[in-house]
């Protein structure tokens, strides 16, 4: 015989599952109807399983140090789809959290909070924005998952081609299959096919061409139907305007962003920090390295409240295609000795590269990297000295707080978890993630730990600057 609690404890469970359930039909509508992304603590649950979406709202633990259930959050959502909404990002449990501390009728309540996104069905944009990417290695594969994740309606952007040097007579085929298998990702989540007679990968239905070339110079996209093009260099073989620029002598592109640091006169870009300095007039852009992107969100926090004097940045880095899988000549010290069995210590240039997006900083880092054995995820150790002395908990506190309610909280996530290691942060969509349980203080001294993913998360920022470009940005709700 069952006991009560056990019994109890199973029927929670299928509840919950039943109304996750329940909610996948009416985030699915909301995102293809109107391209309303569903968000739990900026966590999407767009094209999520009933089980997904339960883990989504666990996470919150992490956060608030509390649940938000699917209970708390399914009629939010109920009262969304009666509305006529504009696209837009809604995050489901910061109107639950207001929602409990104002109370009253809860379709009144999200009518309110919604009242300037309630303007009626749109597009983003008036036509779908053309996307390229010149080359497709490890950045390029996983730019074109999260285009075609957030393709919805067909009203965004929109990626055309990938730009490669062939490799073989079944190139098409095996291309298609490393966007189809990831060691460190996973599967591809869809479907996948080639399509030989217009060298070209169809994922979920977006068709990709193939376009085989040694050159920008080579390529005439307008051939293709491709025009007006964004080109995302993720190659890093040309770092300065004259090389970026071969990508503009191309017919029917637009602009070219790299995905490493720019050099000379190049803006290199840390969305969230300094995106709002690129000048509409530009076509050459840098999203810099994900190391910059990852420290940059949590020392602008930092800077803006306590000051900043100066510090020291060590990243524990992923192994790189840089390197050698063993022992073999490198032209850079130390890089050719077996990446997947030695810690290598080696330069980073991020220290450097901070007083870009933040000018206030410069001269005040040093920086150096370690390359470790693992194939993804990062770790940022930030040791500064402050103008203001603060304590652990009231430092923690500011951070998780600009992590939920701030300009920074796509870039800063936050996790309190004692249990937390690296592969936890695989497919993070933020640039950081603050470990809460790391950071030491001692009066105006802090070691800041932040993780990031170095493929995924620095991806949807390059992604996010490619949406400022084309002007799909979207705004997040409640505000």
């Amino acid at each position: 015989m069952v006991d009560t609690k056990t019994q109890k404890c199973f029927e929670e469970w299928k509840e919950r599952e039943a109304i996750a359930e329940a909610m996948i039909p009416l985030i699915g509508k909301l995102y293809r109807d109107h391209e309303v992304i569903c968000t739990v603590f900026d966590r999407t649950l767009v094209n999520k399983s009933g089980n997904e979406i339960m883990r989504v709202h666990r996470f919150a633990r992490q956060i608030i140090d509390r649940e938000i259930w699917v209970r708390d959050t399914f009629p939010m959502l109920q009262a969304m789809v009666t509305l006529d909404l504009a696209p837009g990002r809604v995050d489901l449990a910061r109107l639950v959290l207001r929602y409990q501390e104002q109370g009253g009728d809860v379709a009144a309540f999200v009518a309110e909070q919604l009242k300037d996104l309630n303007t009626g069905k749109g597009q983003q944009l008036s036509e779908p924005r053309d996307v390229v990417l010149y080359g497709f290695g490890r950045i390029g594969r996983l730019l074109a998952r999260i285009l075609i994740e957030q393709a919805g309606g067909g009203n965004k952007l929109r990626l055309r081609a990938a730009v490669v040097r062939k490799g073989s007579a079944d190139d098409l085929a095996k291309r298609a299959s490393l966007l189809r298998r990831d060691s460190v990702h996973g599967h591809f989540d869809g479907t996948i096919r080639i399509d030989e007679e217009e060298n070209a990968i169809i994922a979920n239905g977006n068709m990709i061409r193939v376009i085989y070339a040694n050159s920008p110079e080579e390529v005439d996209y307008t051939q293709y139907g491709i025009n007006n093009a964004i080109v995302i260099d993720n190659t890093g073989k040309w770092r300065d305007r004259e090389g970026l620029g071969k990508h503009l002598k191309s017919p029917g592109t637009s602009h070219a962003l790299l995905t490493a640091p720019g050099k000379g006169d190049i803006p290199n870009i840390v969305y969230g920090v300094n995106h709002d300095t690129i000048d509409p007039n530009e076509k050459i852009l840098s999203a810099a390295s994900c190391t910059t992107n990852a420290i940059v969100p949590t020392l602008k926090a930092v800077s803006d409240k306590f000051g900043i004097v100066s510090g020291h940045v060590e990243t524990c880095h992923s192994y790189t295609n840089d390197q050698n899988l063993i022992d073999n000549y490198h032209k850079k010290e130390r890089r050719g000795r077996a990446a997947a069995l030695n810690m290598v210590i080696t330069e980073t240039g991020a220290a450097k590269a901070v007083a870009k997006a933040l000018p206030e900083l410069t001269g005040k880092l040093t920086g150096n990297a370690i390359r470790v054995p693992t194939p993804n995820v990062s770790l940022a150790i930030l040791n500064l000295t402050l103008e203001k002395e603060t304590t652990v908990e009231e430092l923690n506190n500011y951070l998780r707080e600009m992590s939920l309610n701030s300009p920074l909280h796509d870039q800063i996530d936050y996790t309190n978890s004692p249990e937390a290691v690296s592969t936890d942060m695989v497919g993070s969509r933020h640039a950081g993630v603050v470990d809460s349980l790391a950071t030491i203080v001692d009066g105006n001294r802090c070691v800041l730990y932040v993780w990031y993913d170095n493929e995924y998360g620095y991806s949807y920022q390059v992604v996010r600057i490619v949406e400022q470009i084309s002007g799909m940005k979207l705004e997040h709700w409640p505000k």
